[in-house]
């Protein structure tokens, strides 16, 4: 009993004595008929324990009454959670320049681009086309002077020009497209200086002639029976002359004579003044009528040579239109072929552009007004990642069918050549060129790329807030909503330039707007971003 009245209660609670709170527990709810032996146990060592369990049953009950009350299921959190508090979404007040900017897509193309189709040697009605050479591929490069094709043994000569070929050029033949033929072959060295500009002479036909030989060919001649009228017209000219040597000589000796006896006529037979040979009496022309034949004769020989001079300037090496091609700018290059080698032509056989890249977009109804010839663009080739600078060069006054059938039509083709200007876009709109301000490369020809218009642009650094910032009063009053420390301030202003979803802003009257300030540009929930960008 004295034993275990020394052991500390303490260790009996943490387990570590002969008892431990668990077994007195026990011990004290069993009651007297299950008590400890009376040596180990006395009363107030029981009552004790007792109260120590009962504190424990409080404690934890209170525990778990604190649990439920923190603790909550979603559905309750849901169920009492509310509407965030209201806030605004602001925006910085910037300056700077503003451009607004009008994007289409666009095709880089050539600026002239001509389907070739040739017709029959020649220009000849029932001649059959057929190809026999095609020296180029698709993608070569075509030179000044080069032929491109061949149709039955004869060629087509690519030549630089602006003025399309519409007729077959003859010896003799006057005007502008002459003109254009002479600068063309002179740039090529087989100049025409003896001729007057614009007039296909003998200078001309030598330069044509030049020219074929050293291609390999042969000029056709201006008219099929060339050859035969020239050689009639030569001897008409000797016989003329001839008759007015006689004609001559027989005046001579008539003036020898004294007028007597007969002069021979331009043939050599004796006849009198009237013409006539003489009779059996033998009368005697006078010098008179020798004169008059002289006269005669000298006439005839006149109209011979001139007939001559005008058969001659009628003959000779002509070029005829379907051997013709001129293009705007060199090199030129083949886009395409559509023949081969012993195919009859019956349609194109070669397509081929020429002259400096440009780009062709479509612009929608809305926005072909807001572009105008000279404004600045910005092209984009998203596969390649080239970027260059360019100019709006022209704005179609209609519509376009989608097919690339408005515009304006191309140059340089010969009949049997379709110009064109361009792939259409596939979709209705006004036609639009930008040139570029620096050549672009040749391996952005046929590339899809995009065009942004600078449509307009502030005169320097403004005041820009976003589009979203500005409201209008029932007053009829444009104003922002300025925010600093939580308090909003209405500034009246007069908008400008519209541009990338912002728009210049001007402070009307005494209100002020700084670079900087912050304007409502929504509401949002609690917490919501300020200082949006």
């Amino acid at each position: 009993m004295a034993q275990f009245e020394q052991e500390p209660f303490e260790q009996q609670l943490l387990g570590q004595g002969p008892g431990t709170a668990v077994e007195l527990a026990a011990e004290v709810m069993a009651g007297p008929a299950a008590a400890a032996p009376e040596g180990r146990y006395g009363p107030r060592r029981r009552r004790r324990l007792l109260l120590v369990v009962m504190a424990c049953a409080v404690v934890l009950s209170a525990g778990g009454l604190a649990s439920a009350l923190v603790i909550k299921s979603p559905a309750q959190a849901a169920a009492e959670a509310g509407p965030p508090v209201a806030d605004v979404l602001t925006a910085p007040v910037e300056k700077r320049v503003l451009t607004a900017t009008v994007v289409v897509r666009g095709q880089v193309t050539a600026a002239q681009s001509v389907d070739v189709a040739p017709v029959a040697p020649g220009g000849q009605a029932g001649g059959r086309a057929v190809v026999t050479k095609l020296p180029l591929k698709a993608g070569d490069p075509i030179l000044a002077g080069q032929s491109v094709l061949e149709v039955s043994g004869r060629p087509v000569f690519a030549l630089p020009g602006e003025l399309p070929v519409y007729r077959d050029l003859r010896p003799g033949t006057t005007g502008q497209d002459v003109a254009q033929l002479q600068r063309a072959l002179g740039a090529l060295g087989f100049g025409s200086a003896g001729d007057r500009p614009g007039t296909f002479g003998e200078a001309t036909k030598a330069a044509v002639e030049a020219f074929y030989a050293a291609r390999g060919y042969d000029p056709l001649p201006a008219a099929p029976d060339g050859d035969a009228q020239l050689s009639a017209a030569r001897d008409a000219v000797t016989a003329a002359d001839r008759a007015a040597s006689d004609a001559r000589d027989a005046l001579a000796e008539a003036a020898r004579s004294g007028g007597a006896g007969t002069a021979p006529d331009a043939k050599g037979t004796a006849t009198d003044a009237k013409g006539t040979t003489p009779d059996a009496k033998g009368a005697a022309p006078s010098s008179g009528a020798a004169r008059k034949q002289v006269d005669r004769t000298a006439q005839d020989l006149a109209l011979a040579r001139q007939r001559l001079a005008a058969v001659e300037a009628a003959n000779g090496a002509m070029v005829p239109a379907a051997e013709l091609l001129f293009l705007s700018g060199f090199p030129a290059r083949v886009d395409g072929i559509a023949a081969q080698v012993g195919s009859e032509v019956t349609g194109r056989v070669l397509t081929v552009s020429a002259g400096a890249l440009v780009v062709h977009g479509t612009l929608s109804p809305s926005d072909q007004g807001l572009v105008h010839p000279g404004q600045q663009v910005q092209i984009l080739s998203e596969l390649t990642g080239t970027t260059a600078a360019g100019t709006v060069d022209a704005v179609a006054d209609t519509m376009d069918d989608g097919r690339g059938q408005s515009g304006q039509p191309g140059t340089g083709g010969a009949p049997g050549t379709t110009p064109q200007q361009g792939a259409g876009s596939g979709q209705p709109g006004y036609r639009m060129t930008v040139r570029p301000t620096d050549p672009l490369r040749a391996e952005l020809a046929g590339q899809d790329v995009r065009l942004s218009v600078q449509s307009a642009s502030s005169a320097g650094p403004v005041l820009v807030v976003p589009l979203s910032a500005v409201s209008a009063g029932a007053d009829g009053r444009t104003v922002v909503t300025v925010y600093q420390d939580g308090r909003r301030r209405p500034v009246e202003v007069t908008p400008g330039t519209v541009g990338g979803g912002s728009v210049e802003v001007r402070p009307a009257g005494a209100d002020q707007l700084r670079e900087g300030d912050q304007v409502i540009v929504g509401v949002g929930a609690a917490g919501g971003r300020e200082g949006a960008r």
